[in-house]
């Protein structure tokens, strides 16, 4: 039988010496190995385990809820958000009202790249928008997450060198293994129609698209923000607010150095 992964997550009552060797002693009489541990946020500890028989799981799961030292939080197959937790020691966020939106402030940029990092590697489409204002940090993440997934990016639409906007792709550049990107407010603002059809047709690529500014994209295709899989939510700090004012002006701005780059 093929060992199943399992994510084990708790929170220290009595932090008493040998409370983490009496656990995986009890892990190795159930035959239940320890991939990762890590310690996540607070008191809480979060372990990536595999087992072969999911009774034992249920069984460590009994004896774990009997024990006063430690409160048993999570027993599950393990979710992308887990794997992220034991990696980094920190939790992933989540807005309360929207799920799907996830927020990072700029000191977790590690934490960005590598959650971006796995969702490219999933297979088939995926759109992914990301807000933020400039300067952040945004494109800079969406690149670095492209390399380490091993992934090519494509700039659709972008202002990362000068202003960029496509109309077009060449042959080599359909692939499921690059990683589209578009600038929801560049494409407003410069595009014609052909630039729009070549979005639509990366739409329908099996493969992933990652979005800047997708209100604004939004408002000028026949998308919606339903049809996204991820918002994410990149900021300097928690307090800031992302507002898109600065965010044209400073795009679009005659004193920004930029160029237009058209093809």
């Amino acid at each position: 039988m093929d060992r199943t992964e399992w994510y084990l997550e708790y929170e220290i009552q009595i932090n008493r010496p040998g409370l983490l060797g009496d656990i995986s002693s009890l892990l190795g009489m159930l035959s239940i190995n320890i991939i990762t541990i890590n310690g996540v946020e607070n008191a809480r500890r979060g372990m990536l385990l595999l087992s072969k028989h999911d009774e034992n799981i249920m069984r460590l799961k009994s004896i774990l809820q009997t024990m006063d030292t430690i409160k048993l939080f999570k027993l599950r197959k393990p979710k992308l958000k887990d794997k992220m937790a034991v990696r980094h020691g920190k939790y992933i966020h989540t807005d309360h009202d929207d799920r799907k939106t996830i927020r990072f402030v700029r000191d977790e940029l590690g934490l960005l790249v590598d959650f971006m990092a796995e969702l490219y590697k999933q297979d088939g489409h995926k759109l992914i928008g990301i807000r933020g204002m400039p300067r952040v940090g945004k494109t800079e993440s969406i690149v670095a997450a492209s390399v380490c997934a091993s992934k090519r990016w494509l700039f659709v639409s972008s202002t990362m060198i000068k202003q960029t906007v496509r109309n077009q792709l060449i042959e080599g550049e359909y692939n499921q293994d690059n990683v589209y990107i578009i600038d929801g407010v560049l494409s407003k603002r410069m595009a014609n129609e052909k630039h729009w059809q070549l979005i639509r047709e990366i739409m329908q690529l099996p493969t992933v698209k990652v979005v800047e500014h997708p209100d604004v994209f939004v408002q000028s295709t026949e998308y919606s923000m339903d049809d996204f899989d991820y918002i994410i939510e990149l900021r300097t700090d928690v307090n800031e607010e992302i507002t898109y004012e600065p965010v044209e002006r400073d795009q679009f701005s005659n004193n920004n150095g930029f160029s237009m780059f058209d093809f």
